[in-house]
C-alpha cells in the first residue's frame, strides 16, 4: 500500500482553487499534467509503499494535536518560474501546524518512518510539467506556455483563496492509475 498522512481541504476553498487552476490551465501547454480538485490535500507526512497499515493506524491514534488554522495564498513554481516543473498554491499555517507535523513524525518514527530534517513548508500542487526535467529551451512550446502562466501570475494581485480550520487529519491510501493517482481515506483522527 502507498500511504500518506494529510489534511483535507474545505469545499469552498477547494472550489476557489479549482477556479484559479482552470483559469491558469487555459494558458498552459498540453504537456502539463493538472491535479484534479478531488485530490487536493495538505500532505503532513508521506509514508510511501508499506505493509504496516495497522501499525500506522495505531500509532496515529496516539497523536495529540490541536485544530490547525491554514490560509491558502499566493502561487508559484518549483524550482522557479524560468524552469517550472511544479505549479503550486501557497499554504500558511500557525504554529499548531508545525507541532502537528512533529507529533505525527514522532509517532511514526518507531515504525521506521523518518521525518524531514528541514522545517515543514506546505504547498498544494496544481500541476506538473513534463517528465520532471525543466523545459527551458528558447522557442520550446511547453516552456513558452508556462511563461504565459508566469506572466499572468506576475500581472495579477496575489491570489487569496481563504482560511480554514482543520479539525482532523487523515491517513490516505494512494493508488496509481493511468489517469493519475486516486486517494482513499483509510482512517480519520480528531484534533482538539
Amino acid at each position: 500500500m502507498r500511504l500518506f498522512v494529510a489534511l483535507d481541504i474545505d469545499a469552498v476553498i477547494r472550489d476557489r482553487i479549482t477556479h484559479f487552476r482552470d483559469e491558469m490551465r487555459a494558458l498552459a501547454p498540453t504537456g502539463v499534467r493538472w491535479v484534479g480538485p478531488e485530490t487536493f490535500h495538505i500532505t503532513l507526512q508521506f509514508l510511501g509503499e508499506t505493509q504496516k497499515a495497522d501499525e500506522i493506524k495505531a500509532a496515529l491514534a496516539t497523536v495529540c494535536g490541536q485544530a490547525v488554522t491554514v490560509t491558502f495564498r499566493g502561487a508559484g513554481f518549483f524550482p522557479n518560474g524560468n524552469r517550472a516543473r511544479v505549479f503550486w498554491v501557497g499554504i500558511e499555517g500557525d504554529e499548531k501546524l508545525q507541532n502537528l507535523v512533529n507529533e505525527i513524525g514522532a509517532g511514526l518514527a518507531g515504525l521506521g518512518f523518518k521525518r524531514e530534517q528541514e522545517e515543514y513548508h506546505p504547498h498544494l500542487t496544481l500541476a506538473r510539467a513534463g517528465s520532471g526535467r525543466p523545459q527551458q529551451r528558447p522557442g520550446d512550446k511547453d516552456a513558452a506556455g508556462l511563461q504565459q502562466v508566469r506572466a499572468k501570475l506576475e500581472s495579477m494581485a496575489v491570489p487569496e483563496f481563504g482560511t480554514m480550520t482543520a479539525t482532523e487529519f487523515i491517513l490516505y491510501q494512494s493508488t496509481l492509475a493511468p489517469t493519475g493517482s486516486r486517494y482513499s481515506k483509510l482512517a480519520r483522527y480528531q484534533l482538539s
